[in-house]
C-alpha cells in the first residue's frame, strides 16, 4: 500500500517513525509491520449546524479506528481548530499502544471535529455534538467504538453523544461513550484519573531513582483537568508545586504555590494569573525553571530541539500527548533525564475509562476507593514492566513503552491471522 498523503501530518510522520525503529527492534514480521502502518477505517463527515445567528456552518469533522485485532476501540473526541486527519490518525495509533501496553482489551481510536469551542455558545456546542454522532453513528457502540473527552471535550459532551446515541435506539445506552457525568453512567474517580495515573508513575519513577516523591520540586504546564489534578495529588504528598500555567501563562514562587488557594484562585477569576505571592511567567519559560519533576500538560510540541537543553527538571512525566518533540528526545536521553512518555504517564484516563465502561454494561457500579486501588494496581505495574524491559535491552522508557505495546497489539495480529 502507498502512503496516503491525506494522513499527512508532523504527528502521523513523528507515529510512523517510532513504529519503524520499534519494530526492527522487535523484528516485526514485514506483513505485520504493514498492517500496522495504516488505520483499519477512516471516516470524514461534514456537521452543518445552525449558528445562533441563524447563519449555518459546516465542520469538519473525523474518526479513526486504528486497530481492532484486541477488541473494540477506544479514544477521545476533541474540539481544537488544528484538528486534522493526520493528527486523529496518529493518535488513533498511539492510543493503540497505550491500551496494549497497560492491558486493556481495546484498540485505539479518535475523532475529532475542526472548530474553535471556546468561540461557541453552548447551544452550538450541543448541536455540534449531535449533528456529529449521528453522522459516526455505525463506527460507534459499546462492543465497536467507545469515544471519549478530550482536548475541547468534557463530561457535558459524552452525556450529549450518549443521549443521542440513545435516541437512535430507543432505550439507554450507558456504554457507548465514557467519561460522562455521574448520573447518567460515569464513574466515580474518572475526571481525576489521568492525573491520579501520572502521580502513581511518579512514586514509581522517583521509587527506582532512589528518591522520595515529598519534598521534590515540581513544574506543571497546564492546569487543567490533568495538570491541576496531579498539581493537587502531589502538593498533598508533600511536593513543592513550585509553578503552574494555564492558556493565559504562567506563575512562580520557588518556596512553592499554596494549591487549595490557587484552586479557589482560579475558581474566582478564571485563571492562574495574579494569584498573591507569585511572579508571572510565560508557558515556554514555565519550561525552563529550576525543578526535579516537570509536567507538561497542556499541549504538544511544547519541548523542541530549541528549549530541551534548557530544561533543568530530573523526571519529565508527560501528562499531554506528545509534548516532546523527538529532537527533544534525544537531547534529554543525552542529558540524562528521565521520560516517562505520554503512552505511559496519562494513561490513567483510559484505565478508568475502561472500568466506566465495565460498570457501564453490567449495570453495578463500584465505591470510588476501589477505582483507585485498582487504577494504582494498573499503573504500578506497568510502569515496572517498562522499566525492567528498558533495563534489559539499554533503552529509554519511551522505547520500552512502545515496544511493550507494539508487541502485544502485534501479537494478537499473528494470531489472528489475515482474512480471509
Amino acid at each position: 500500500m502507498t502512503d496516503k498523503t491525506e494522513f499527512e501530518s508532523h504527528l502521523y510522520r513523528t507515529a510512523l517513525a517510532q513504529l519503524d525503529r520499534v519494530a526492527g527492534k522487535l523484528q516485526l514480521e514485514p506483513d505485520i509491520h504493514e498492517r500496522l502502518r495504516y488505520p483499519r477505517r477512516a471516516l470524514i463527515v461534514s456537521v452543518p449546524i445552525r449558528m445562533d445567528d441563524g447563519k449555518t456552518q459546516v465542520f469538519q469533522g473525523y474518526r479513526v479506528h486504528h486497530s481492532t485485532v484486541l477488541g473494540p476501540t477506544k479514544g477521545g473526541l476533541r474540539y481544537d481548530l488544528d484538528v486534522n486527519l493526520g493528527e486523529v490518525t496518529a493518535l488513533a495509533m498511539l492510543m493503540s499502544w497505550k491500551c496494549a501496553l497497560v492491558g486493556l482489551p481495546y484498540g485505539g481510536a479518535k475523532g475529532g471535529v475542526t472548530c474553535n469551542p471556546r468561540a461557541m455558545s453552548a447551544r452550538e456546542r450541543e448541536h455540534l455534538t449531535r449533528r456529529y454522532t449521528t453522522e459516526i453513528m455505525l463506527l460507534i457502540g459499546p462492543d465497536l467504538d467507545i469515544p471519549a473527552p478530550d482536548l475541547g471535550t468534557d463530561e457535558q459532551t459524552m452525556a450529549w453523544m450518549m443521549d443521542t446515541y440513545s435516541m437512535t435506539q430507543g432505550k439507554s445506552v450507558p456504554g457507548v461513550v465514557t467519561g460522562k457525568p455521574l448520573i447518567v453512567g460515569g464513574s466515580a474517580g474518572r475526571r481525576e484519573a489521568t492525573g491520579r495515573g501520572i502521580v502513581y508513575a511518579l512514586y514509581q519513577a522517583t521509587r527506582v531513582l532512589g528518591h522520595q516523591l515529598r519534598d521534590q520540586k515540581v513544574v506543571v504546564q497546564g492546569f487543567g483537568n490533568v495538570g491541576g489534578v496531579a498539581a493537587r495529588l502531589l502538593w498533598r504528598e508533600g511536593c513543592v508545586v513550585v509553578a503552574v500555567s494555564d492558556v493565559k501563562g504562567g506563575i512562580w514562587n520557588a518556596k512553592g504555590l499554596d494549591i487549595r488557594q490557587l484552586e479557589a484562585h482560579v475558581a474566582a477569576t478564571g485563571g492562574v494569573g495574579g494569584f498573591p505571592d507569585s511572579e508571572p511567567v510565560s508557558n515556554t519559560q514555565i519550561l525552563e525553571q529550576p525543578c526535579d519533576i516537570l509536567i507538561p500538560a497542556a499541549i504538544g510540541s511544547q519541548l523542541r530541539e530549541d528549549n530541551a537543553d534548557r530544561v533543568k527538571a530530573t523526571i519529565v512525566a508527560e501528562g499531554a500527548n506528545g509534548p516532546t518533540t523527538p529532537e527533544a528526545d534525544v537531547i534529554l536521553r543525552d542529558r540524562g533525564v528521565t521520560v516517562i512518555p505520554d503512552i505511559l504517564a496519562n494513561a490513567g484516563g483510559v484505565i478508568v475509562s475502561y472500568f466506566e465502561w465495565v460498570q457501564g454494561l453490567q449495570y453495578y457500579f463500584w465505591r470510588e476507593s476501589e477505582i483507585t486501588a485498582r487504577l494504582q494496581e494498573v499503573m504500578t505495574r506497568a510502569f515496572n514492566r517498562v522499566w525492567a524491559l528498558a533495563t534489559k535491552e539499554g533503552v529509554d522508557l519511551r522505547t520500552a513503552a512502545l515496544m511493550e505495546g507494539i508487541r502485544r497489539v502485534a501479537e494478537g495480529y499473528r494470531v489472528r491471522g489475515l482474512y480471509p
